[in-house]
């Protein structure tokens, strides 16, 4: 096997390098990417051209890659059904009657985000889009709502008994042998209390939201821009195709349950079918056609057109994520996990391994995007290290795992990211530089409690 060393870091660190100096996601991917299959072309002696397009064959034909882009597309097909039915907008005016102050406002979406845990695309972009309108109306900084959207999504995935991401690492957890085939769930929750940046970084908002941890940074920054100039958003919202709000049927009266009752539907199907986001929102979006078709809030050409227009909507959201995956990929042909793995070795003891393991799979995870994909490689490799330094398993994996939510809260172009910049209309870039400072905070915090539960129960 090729050992690629210290090299293997940077395409991630031209990636994010060149993601602050041009304030946007796209570009610098690209070019991160396209500099990694030139150094691999090097080293192997193939053409590069030809690796970035393998790769991004590989990619478009891999099972899990098209479910995230049908997922994702599908949810902005009934997003826009929902926006161009009234319901949406009739939603936040009651809720705007009933929120007074911009504390409210907050706390409502941290709560929401809160309730809606099965699968954080699905959080991202709903409780975004709910909450938009009333946080808006009460002069929130857009940075202020997606911070708070992104971090009740990934984070608190997986610290509940059940969603997308606790059934994924379940699995896992089965092949990897840690847990007895079946069993993959209920051993997951043993490992919940060791998740620990998502129990951090969900519950810090609340104390920002109060006051008794002040903002600051670029968050400060926007909240005096709101203030002053009464724009909630900064930077141009950046994406290929904006969704179409005007309603179907203008002489229609819109109603809350046009809004309330496909996310329902959404949230029944999605628990029905094993926690599948994709066979949830694929009936969903059809329950939803018919229903608007039966109560006449638009015709047969409308409701398709409306399909299409909001799938075309989340085109550049998910253009960032396959540049994502092949970056990815870059990571993995010069197998970074591993590198960083056997750099942190000398370190490693059965104290400290479950610091070691959150802060190096943090840096992994925040410079590459990666999440389930780091848990695919790391868990299976975590576990036998455990199991040498004679350290508790969970714990250790615990660490993984909390190392991708960290990583899905503040890489600055992670899938989360790109969607919870898509429902807010906030600049992925503003969203991503004003977040990183409260994604550290906790960062830090889980690393003190990491060393903390080495030395008391490794």
């Amino acid at each position: 096997m090729l050992e690629y060393g210290a090299l293997a870091l940077i395409p991630p660190l031209v990636v994010i390098v060149l993601a602050v100096l041009l304030r946007s996601s796209f570009e610098p991917l690209l070019i991160g990417c396209m500099i990694g299959f030139i150094m691999i072309g090097y080293f192997t002696h193939t053409n590069f051209f030809n690796g970035f397009v393998d790769s991004l064959i590989k990619i478009l034909s891999d099972k899990d890659s098209v479910w995230v882009i049908l997922v994702c597309g599908l949810y902005g097909s009934l997003i826009g059904l929902m926006v161009r039915s009234g319901g949406t907008a009739r939603f936040g005016d009651l809720a705007l009657n009933r929120i007074k102050t911009k504390k409210n406002a907050l706390i409502t979406t941290w709560l929401l985000g809160l309730s809606i845990f099965l699968d954080d695309y699905l959080s991202a972009l709903t409780v975004g889009l709910s909450m938009k309108k009333i946080t808006d109306a009460h002069g929130v900084p857009r940075e202020k709502l997606a911070y708070i959207v992104n971090t009740t999504a990934a984070p608190f995935c997986v610290i509940v008994p059940i969603s997308t991401w606790t059934i994924f690492v379940g699995k896992i957890l089965e092949s990897s042998k840690v847990a007895p085939e079946g069993k993959g769930l209920v051993t997951y929750w043993h490992m919940i209390p060791f998740v620990v940046y998502g129990f951090v970084s969900v519950l810090l908002i609340p104390f920002f939201i109060y006051g008794i941890i002040p903002w600051f940074g670029k968050m400060k920054q926007a909240k005096i821009r709101t203030e002053t100039t009464g724009q909630v958003s900064g930077s141009a919202f950046s994406s290929t195709a904006t969704l179409d709000i005007t309603p179907m049927d203008a002489t229609k009266k819109p109603k809350v349950i046009y809004f309330i009752l496909p996310i329902v539907v959404l949230l029944a199907t999605t628990i029905y079918f094993d926690i599948d986001a994709l066979k949830g929102v694929l009936v969903s979006v059809g329950f939803t056609f018919f229903y608007y078709l039966f109560m006449k809030l638009g015709n047969f050409r409308q409701l398709t057109e409306t399909i299409f227009s909001g799938f075309n909507s989340m085109i550049f959201a998910l253009a960032i994520l396959l540049m994502s995956y092949m970056l990815k990929d870059v990571n993995d042909q010069m197998h970074l996990t591993q590198y960083v793995l056997k750099s942190a070795s000398p370190y490693l003891n059965k104290q400290l391994l479950p610091f070691i393991i959150f802060l190096s799979m943090s840096v992994i995870s925040v410079t590459t995007s990666a999440s389930w994909g780091l848990y695919a490689v790391a868990i299976p490799l975590i576990v036998p290290l455990a199991q040498h330094f004679d350290s508790n398993v969970l714990l250790n994996i615990g660490a993984v795992v909390s190392a991708g939510a960290a990583g899905s809260n503040a890489c600055l172009y992670s899938d989360c990211n790109v969607l919870t910049s898509q429902s807010t209309e906030c600049n992925n870039l503003d969203h991503g530089l004003s977040q990183l400072p409260y994604a550290g905070i906790a960062f830090v915090i889980s690393c003190i409690i990491y060393i903390i539960l080495g030395y008391t129960i490794a």
